[in-house]
């Protein structure tokens, strides 16, 4: 996403706002401006993702990072994903916006690469869904794209997507599907998605020229049959399965010819992977916890 780069600046700002004008603690019990280092531990290992947005926590901070792994990179546990350069002050005030931002993207990177090796071997891919964290959209996305995903739409104004409701909004108008997919293209939308729950609507779908069939909510045989049909209909439309879809049954769907699979877990349940800091002092050798496995994500 050309963007990225503003987005991270963007969500730093919030993060980091949040937390107050001012660190009381450290500028009582530390001393603020003393050089410090710290070693950011991925305790659970996995992909490691958010890291454009924990740096420009850092940046914001006025510390660097010096990172072990680049974005999408895989790491195993308990090793150290980078090291925090800067003040004490300016260290502990990036460290929690700067984990959170890491433990949710990564969480989310590891949800979805679990999916797409569920799928391996198909020409199936991974999508995400708008089921995002409000504000966080781009974030959310960009962790799915280091997990091995594919982009599905990011926002209303590029795609055209009818889903039932859109349909029973046609049906009140007495307008038809094909005067909406032929005025969609007349304003050079390229994209035209429909999701269908009945063969009579995949029928109608395929004449109005939909360039995408999303079938909700059916199983993996129903998704062979009613992809077969379309194709025959129009070839070279794309099928998309969603809803219900887990890692017991993603491959299933892709063996019964889904070119791709949506899965809203992917950015609304997905566990954070667990990351922590710890500054190391003086000129010590960069460590990780004593600890022998991974524990729960820290709040």
């Amino acid at each position: 996403m050309a963007d990225l780069a503003s987005d991270a600046d963007r969500l730093a700002e919030l993060a980091l706002a949040e937390d107050g004008p001012r660190d009381v603690t450290t500028e009582l019990a530390a001393d603020p401006a003393a050089p410090a280092r710290g070693v950011i531990e991925y305790r659970s290992g996995g992909v490691l993702a958010g890291v454009p947005y924990a740096e420009a926590v850092a940046t914001r901070s006025g510390c660097r990072v010096e990172w072990a792994a680049p974005e999408g990179g895989v790491l195993p546990p308990m090793s150290s994903a980078g090291v925090l350069h800067g003040s004490f002050g300016g260290v502990l005030r990036a460290e929690r916006p700067l984990l959170n931002m890491l433990q949710r993207g990564s969480g989310i990177a590891n949800a979805t690469r679990a999916f797409v090796g569920a799928v391996a071997g198909t020409p199936c891919r991974v999508l995400h869904t708008r089921k995002t964290a409000p504000g966080l959209r781009r974030f959310d996305v960009a962790a799915v794209l280091a997990g091995g995903g594919g982009r599905h739409r990011l926002d209303l104004a590029h795609e055209v997507m009818i889903k039932d409701n859109h349909w029973q909004a046609l049906q009140r108008r007495g307008v038809t599907l094909a005067t909406v997919l032929e005025q969609a293209r007349a304003r050079g939308i390229t994209s035209c998605q429909v999701e269908v729950e009945s063969e009579e609507q995949l029928d109608t779908a395929c004449a109005a020229g939909a360039t995408r069939l999303l079938i909700d909510n059916q199983t993996p045989e129903t998704v062979r049959r009613w992809a077969a049909a379309a194709r025959r209909r129009r070839p070279g439309i794309e099928i998309e399965a969603t809803g219900g879809i887990t890692l017991g049954n993603a491959r299933a769907y892709a063996e019964a010819g889904a070119d791709f699979i949506s899965i809203g877990a992917l950015t609304h349940s997905a566990q954070a992977a667990d990351l922590g800091l710890e500054i190391m002092a003086g000129n010590a050798v960069p460590r990780l916890s004593r600890r022998k496995t991974p524990a729960p994500p820290r709040e």
